[in-house]
């Protein structure tokens, strides 16, 4: 008997060793007699839990309902969404190509981007730079059908645009909350990179609230979705199907997606919105206040326990704060009964606000800390020359100017001159650029844009153009159209 057990044995081994042989010549590591027997040996394991496969989601049934409701925008005139790209650029047939052309001796400069449908009867919300200074809008659904859109009114301050088209019975993009989003939830967006339409790329959001160095008045949505020219404008959408925001800038250093992509929060453009279409105009509060975020070394040498707040290093003259008896070295702790924890939250909070709102402010001040109640007072428009006079300037020379703030006075030799807020036509094809400051013409100093357009009425057909640009200035001769 212990002969016949021995020998069972024996085959038994002798068939799983024959099994390593066979998992080795496919690839796999033979198994060794010694570990056959143990095996043979061994009581028998438990068997794996098996966990239940990852599923990422599927897009498809979203983009099937708020893709018609998602347009593509063309726009022609001296747009600064325009693209410009040398002939030489290996891209330059590539973007040609694809119907998106380079304005070169004069011609017509075209850009485009993407807006949502908010409402049946054709309301639009796209980004202000899409749209800013164009001469045409033109507006194209994804069944073809294409309308001459007329702007409402847009906001550069939070870069949100409304537009209209004559239509009925259009389809819509749902509204959402940005608040619920949470940070690492899939997003999607739809827009017209590079001028194809309703692509939909897709992401998580990486970060809310964020403050950018050059805006400090929206509370961005960071996210990885992959946003390229073209996308501006078009809407960030939830799982749910729902608009939470504008995708609206990139970090990049390439000019390109490079996973940092930033949207305007869906009630900020809103709240422009409403006041686009009842008033015509968006009015933002102002404190008057420079602020900075304060650190933890900050706080102690202000005697404050936290490092939460935002420390006001300057305050504006004449101003509500000001007014309020705010000094410099006062940290503001809450804006009435909500907590300041960075100080990048305050200007957005403020911003939305009307003018006149009366508000109470909690600051810290030498140890101390107190209540200060004041009226929150208005961000002043940009006086632009959009005026008669300032078209009438634009048929000639092909400049949209305005008067010099009084901090670019201090930084200007001459104070009197005109900044150039967008160039095109014969300017642009002088080399006339944004951010020059016309000095004078035809030798006579520029004042402001109804002289300006008096010297032109009396000139022939060029006109010697004195700029300041880098400090520096320089004579530029100007083919009047």
């Amino acid at each position: 008997m212990p002969g016949n057990a021995f020998k069972s044995s024996l085959l038994a081994v002798a068939a799983v060793a024959a099994l390593g042989v066979g998992y080795a010549k496919f690839g796999g590591s033979a198994i060794s007699p010694a570990d056959a027997v143990a095996a043979v040996a061994a009581p028998a394991l438990a068997a794996p839990t098996v966990r239940a496969p990852t599923v990422l989601p599927d897009f498809s049934a979203i983009v099937e309902r708020a893709g018609p409701a998602v347009v593509n925008i063309s726009v022609s005139g001296p747009s600064k969404t325009a693209t410009s790209i040398d002939p030489n650029d290996p891209r330059f047939e590539f973007f040609r190509h694809f119907g998106i052309p380079s304005p070169r001796d004069g011609a017509p400069a075209h850009g485009m981007g993407s807006g949502f449908i908010v409402s049946e009867d054709g309301l639009i919300l796209t980004n202000a730079h899409v749209v800013d200074g164009a001469d045409e809008v033109t507006v194209k659904l994804t069944d073809k059908r294409e309308f001459k859109a007329k702007v409402v009114g847009l906001d550069k301050v939070t870069d949100v645009a409304v537009l209209r088209i004559q239509a009925t019975n259009l389809p819509v993009v749902r509204l959402g909350d940005p608040s619920r989003a949470r940070v690492g939830e899939w997003v999607l967006a739809i827009g017209s990179p590079f001028g194809f339409e309703n692509s939909v790329t897709a992401g998580i959001v990486s970060a809310k609230s964020r403050s950018l160095a050059s805006d400090s008045y929206v509370p961005f949505i960071q996210t990885d979705v992959a946003v390229n020219p073209g996308n501006s404008g078009g809407p960030l959408l939830n799982m749910d199907g729902e608009a939470i925001g504008i995708n609206s800038q990139i970090y990049s250093r390439s000019g390109g997606y490079q996973g940092v992509s930033f949207a305007i929060p869906i009630d900020v453009a809103i709240n422009v919105q409403e006041q686009l279409v009842q008033h015509g105009k968006v009015s933002h509060g102002r404190l008057g206040v420079t602020i900075q975020e304060v650190s933890q070394s900050l706080a102690a040498s202000f005697g404050l326990k936290g490092s939460a707040g935002a420390l006001i290093s300057s305050v504006e003259k004449g101003s509500p704060a000001a007014a309020a008896g705010l000094e410099a070295g006062d940290i503001i702790l809450k804006l009435n009964d909500t907590e300041i924890g960075r100080s990048s939250d305050l200007p957005p909070m403020i911003a939305a606000m009307k003018p006149g709102t009366k508000v109470k402010l909690q600051i810290w001040r030498k140890g101390a800390s107190q209540e200060v109640a004041l009226s929150v007072g208005e961000i002043p428009a940009a006086r632009l020359a959009s005026s008669r006079s300032g078209e009438a300037d634009k048929s000639r020379l092909g400049l949209a100017l305005r008067s010099l703030t009084p901090q670019e006075r201090g930084q200007a030799e001459n104070p009197d001159g005109l900044l150039v807020e967008s160039a095109t036509g014969p300017a642009a094809r002088a080399g006339i650029q944004p951010g020059d400051i016309i000095v004078s013409l035809n030798g006579q100093p520029v004042r402001d844009v109804s002289q300006l357009r008096a010297l032109l009425d009396k000139a022939g057909k060029s006109v010697a153009l004195l700029i300041e640009r880098d400090n520096a200035r320089i004579f530029v001769p100007v083919e009047l159209g």
